[in-house]
């Protein structure tokens, strides 16, 4: 049986899947764009290559075995887009959850299922059909859950729109003991610096008592307000609407001081290493055109 338990965002990783762009296949063509930022690089002509995003999957191997971290990597589906791992799956304590993804990516799951399948089945989940839940929207915190959602009318007619009201709930009675508290954020289906498509595209916890947050991707003053009073406004890190564009905030913890970052980050990286962390920075920008990065990309199986 493979071994599973996740709690928190930053404890000392051992065991992750990282998704692949190999076989990536084609630029999409516009109706088949997921979010707003791949739909502004297809337009454009700028939207990323395989090679260019193999190189930089490549890059973050190459820290986590330095960290010595085992990686485990989706079967190869030919012509199709596995890079944002955390998307189809994620483990809260010694539970697998399958998330309900969009149709079109269905098969991501199948690619991962010879190492689901090594997990305790009494441990492997799969929500109800009416419940929409990504793993981007779900951030561990101990003995908080914070989840992503959008509770606007108009849910089926967003796109990026990804967990709902349904998938909350669901987490609140399978984890009754934890403390379980959504955010309604922000989404736009054409401008991605109005759109915070997954919770960790605005927030996420850094070592034991920080974090790096964009308070315009909360569509409640309240939701930003419960996460500064929970950690204090001096332990946060703003970003500004170009980073959150950016991806700044889907940054990666191997440890509670270790932090993979992308190499731009510059304004990220100073903040960090103030408060003493070890960056440890890797090209992703290509990789960020699909309006994902470091954290879209991991599914942690285990930490310490």
């Amino acid at each position: 049986m493979l071994h599973i338990n996740v709690k928190n965002e930053t404890s000392r990783l051992r065991s992750v899947i990282l998704g692949t762009a190999e076989s990536n296949g084609p630029t999409p063509a516009i109706h088949e764009a997921y979010d707003p930022k791949s739909l502004e690089h297809i337009l454009a002509g700028t939207y990323p290559v395989e090679e260019d995003m193999k190189a930089e999957m490549d890059a973050l191997i190459k820290v986590f075995e330095k960290y010595n971290v085992q990686v485990y990597r989706p079967q190869i589906i030919e012509n199709y887009n596995q890079i944002f791992s955390r998307d189809i799956g994620f483990v809260i304590d010694d539970y697998f959850i399958k998330a309900n993804i969009l149709p079109d990516r269905e098969r991501e799951q199948g690619a991962i299922e010879y190492i689901v399948s090594q997990i305790d089945p009494a441990k492997v989940i799969t929500p109800p059909e009416e419940v929409h839940i990504e793993g981007g929207d779900v951030i561990l915190w101990d003995n908080h859950i914070f989840v992503g959602t959008y509770k606007g009318s108009d849910y089926k007619e967003y796109i990026t729109a990804r967990t709902n009201v349904q998938g909350v709930n669901f987490l609140k009675e399978l984890f009754p003991d934890k403390i379980v508290k959504e955010f309604d954020l922000v989404k736009s289906r054409i401008e991605a610096r109005d759109n915070a498509l997954h919770l960790d595209c605005c927030f996420q916890p850094v070592g034991k008592n920080k974090g790096v947050i964009y308070k315009s991707g909360f569509r409640e003053e309240a939701d930003y307000m419960y996460l500064v009073n929970l950690f204090g406004a001096d332990n946060l890190f703003h970003i500004d609407r170009e980073e959150m564009y950016n991806m700044t905030s889907n940054f990666f913890s191997i440890d509670s001081d270790v932090v993979v970052i992308e190499q731009n980050f510059t304004r990220l990286k100073h903040w960090l290493q103030s408060h003493g962390f070890i960056v440890e920075e890797v090209p992703y920008a290509e990789i960020s055109k699909q309006e994902g990065l470091l954290r879209c990309s991991t599914l942690p199986l285990l930490r310490d």
